[in-house]
């Protein structure tokens, strides 16, 4: 049987959930066992596939780590956790960043709309835990002016790996080497089910759909 580009795709997308994120949805609340980093792909040159995509799992994670300080900044304000205005004025500068670099806008944008979710399911994942167990809850609270500029400085690492990745994103072996990228991102960084959950959330939109 002749497989389309449409069932290889989302063949490919299952496998992809399934060896990186299994199990991440139940264990979103608790911190997850790591486990042994995935081996890179051999030929991991500085101009491989892989080399190109594993920033993106890299600056994705580290983006995430700033949902923490977003969520601990908000919390006990009343201020929401959606917030449209941030959210267009990042989309906004990131595909004119990416214009500037010659890429391409549109996908930038819907790379950059994913990471967007993936910051909100952090913070709806801490709310939750804090609100279960209130012990838990931040005691201080980050300047959010001062995270959003480290926001901004990530946002910039991120555009620039796009613009750097357009071959590597739109070849057969994206969602395999990125499923790689993100188990070695997430063994290395140890993140919890949340994190994990969250990672997956950032990346469907990296690689191109046929």
């Amino acid at each position: 049987m002749q497989l389309t580009p449409s069932i290889r795709s989302a063949l490919a997308a299952g496998a992809a959930v399934t060896v990186l994120f299994a199990g991440a949805g139940a264990a979103a609340a608790a911190p997850a066992t790591p486990k042994a980093p995935a081996t890179a792909p051999a030929a991991a040159t500085a101009h491989s596939p892989y080399a190109q995509l594993r920033p993106l799992a890299t600056f994705s994670a580290e983006r995430l780590a700033t949902a923490d300080l977003v969520a601990a900044a908000k919390w006990g304000t009343g201020s929401p956790i959606d917030d449209p205005a941030r959210e267009q004025e990042v989309l906004k500068s990131v595909a004119e960043q990416a214009r500037q670099l010659g890429a391409d806008p549109a996908a930038t944008t819907r790379i950059f709309r994913d990471q967007i979710e993936a910051n909100k399911v952090v913070q709806r994942g801490l709310y939750r835990q804090w609100d279960a167990n209130p012990a838990q809850a931040p005691t201080e609270r980050p300047d959010l002016q001062e995270v959003r500029k480290e926001i901004n400085r990530v946002n910039g690492e991120l555009v620039r790996a796009i613009a750097a990745s357009p071959h590597a994103r739109s070849a057969p072996s994206c969602t395999p080497l990125l499923t790689v990228a993100a188990a070695q991102v997430r063994a290395e960084r140890q993140l919890d089910g949340l994190h994990t959950a969250a990672l997956a959330r950032s990346l469907p939109s990296v690689c191109a759909r046929g």
